[in-house]
């Protein structure tokens, strides 16, 4: 299909033996993972040595419950659990990251978002956000400006196109657990949400581009939770790629 690069999201009871022949097999390099935090809190250098194993730079957290973040009683543990992860993984060479959805943008604490307290917890050093164009633009927020905002600090994006009647309609998504696995979904039916391939949604990928090019972004992720259009994962896969190439050339 013409990609370079993959982010894993669960590894499926595969050992990093076999992910490193799998990658190696198609050409491939991973660059990022979607791990949850609680990975981490048994045998953390081991879990750590399975990811450098096949290459992985970043340690993305997908998602953390409101429950747990700025304004609830678990913020403080929470906090510190980021820190300890992020500084294990500064020294071993890598860096950990915070996927967000439209609900650290849409929920607020003490006037700031509950993103605004992720990013201003953690080491400027050791952590970056992983902004994922789609939920930023479903919050409400033009990507371009915040990706603007955290230039310098964006090496892995994600792109991401869909379609919508309202913006901000409440959660449209499932969220994945430690093992990998789909929990919810979400009801679309007040926002019309339905994900699309790239280039056939509400995106301005050519304008989100720029942006990246513009803060020192490296890597940009496609990404689409559910397949749509008719098409499976894989052909939904192959159809960004192709717009990719055919719009941008690259």
């Amino acid at each position: 299909m013409g990609y370079e690069y993959v982010e894993f999201a669960g590894y499926h009871g595969k050992t990093a033996e076999e992910l490193v022949a799998a990658l190696n097999k198609y050409g491939l390099k991973c660059v990022s993972v979607h791990q949850n935090i609680d990975f981490f809190d048994e045998n953390p250098q081991e879990k750590v040595d399975f990811l450098k194993a096949f290459g992985t730079k970043y340690s993305i957290i997908p998602w953390c419950s409101t429950d747990k973040l700025a304004g609830s009683p678990e913020w403080e543990e929470t906090k510190q659990r980021f820190i300890a992860v992020a500084e294990l993984l500064d020294k071993n060479g890598m860096k950990l990251g915070y996927h967000n959805h439209d609900f650290e943008f849409t929920n607020k604490f003490e006037g700031k978002t509950l993103h605004d307290h992720i990013v201003e917890a953690l080491p400027a050093d050791k952590f970056e956000p992983q902004l994922d164009t789609c939920w930023v633009h479903y919050a409400g927020i033009n990507p371009v400006e915040k990706i603007r905002e955290f230039s310098g600090r964006v090496t892995v994006v994600h792109l991401k196109d869909f379609v919508c009647k309202n913006l901000a309609g409440g959660p449209v998504y499932a969220l994945i657990d430690t093992e990998g696995n789909a929990k919810g979904g979400g009801d679309r039916s007040e926002s019309g949400f339905e994900y699309r391939t790239l280039g056939q949604g509400l995106q301005d990928v050519k304008a989100i581009l720029e942006a990246c090019e513009e803060c020192g972004t490296e890597y940009v992720i496609v990404e689409q939770d559910d397949p749509s259009q008719g098409l499976s994962e894989l052909e939904c896969a192959k159809a960004s790629r192709d717009y990719l190439r055919e719009a941008f050339g690259i």
